[in-house]
């Protein structure tokens, strides 16, 4: 079974088929586990897993009936990407809990890509998710770093940094515009600034990645590199 719950409560959602394989990362290690055969798996200890991701299918209504689907579970392909769609916009918290490698932790969706296929409604998808571990905020007593703040000279480099005048910027998982532009700017209304500077690469990673369109720099992708303005 593999099922999101959303943080806080709410109706878990289940997929049905299940896919082949899942591959987890573990910071530097990869294992990948087979979900259909369900034979003995183990899992090493004293690593956080980071990353999660498989490939699967949505089943239209006609192949509901297949004995690798689950119909307690059965949902529509549309109703499914509609579902997984909002988690991403709204970058929800969810609890990934895959029974078969014992594994139950707090994530959110990095990427999430469909296709449709076949006469039924059909449809082909690949999902990631990042852990969602908790924010830990200390003050500077607490670090015990006041004697080398005042001590240490802001450097002009650093400077221009902050305030994101030029500056290259790598996307990495979970980031959205408004995120990169309320680190840089500390407005993440200012997210059209960075989206108009760097159209062009915007709008080919979308298309590489399937999509039509970014939908004006809704689908940005890890590994690409943005200039701020």
């Amino acid at each position: 079974m593999i099922c999101l719950i959303p943080a806080g409560g709410g109706t878990p959602f289940f997929f049905t088929p299940l896919p082949e394989q899942v591959e987890v990362k573990y910071g530097a290690k990869y294992q990948t586990f087979d979900t259909i055969s369900r034979g003995t798996v183990k899992v090493p200890r004293g690593t956080d897993v980071t990353e999660v991701s498989w490939s699967g299918e949505f089943f239209g209504f006609p192949r509901r009936n297949e004995t690798i689907v689950n119909r307690m579970f059965w949902t529509l392909p549309a109703a499914a990407r509609s579902i997984i769609e909002e988690y991403v916009d709204n970058e929800t918290v969810l609890t990934l809990i895959i029974t078969d490698i014992w594994l139950n932790i707090d994530v959110t969706i990095s990427s999430f890509h469909t296709t449709g296929y076949g006469a039924f409604g059909n449809l082909k998808y690949d999902i990631s998710f990042a852990q969602k571990k908790p924010l830990e905020i200390y003050t500077t007593d607490e670090l015990n770093t006041d004697s080398y703040v005042k001590k240490t000279n802001p450097r002009t480099d650093l400077a221009a940094a902050s305030t994101g005048s030029g500056q290259s910027y790598t996307v990495s998982s979970g980031d959205s515009l408004w995120k990169i532009a309320q680190k840089q700017y500390g407005d993440g209304s200012k997210w059209k600034k960075i989206y108009d500077a760097n159209k062009d690469t915007i709008e080919a990673a979308a298309k590489k990645h399937g999509k039509k369109s970014s939908d004006s720099g809704k689908w940005i992708y890890p590994g690409a590199s943005l200039i701020i303005p």
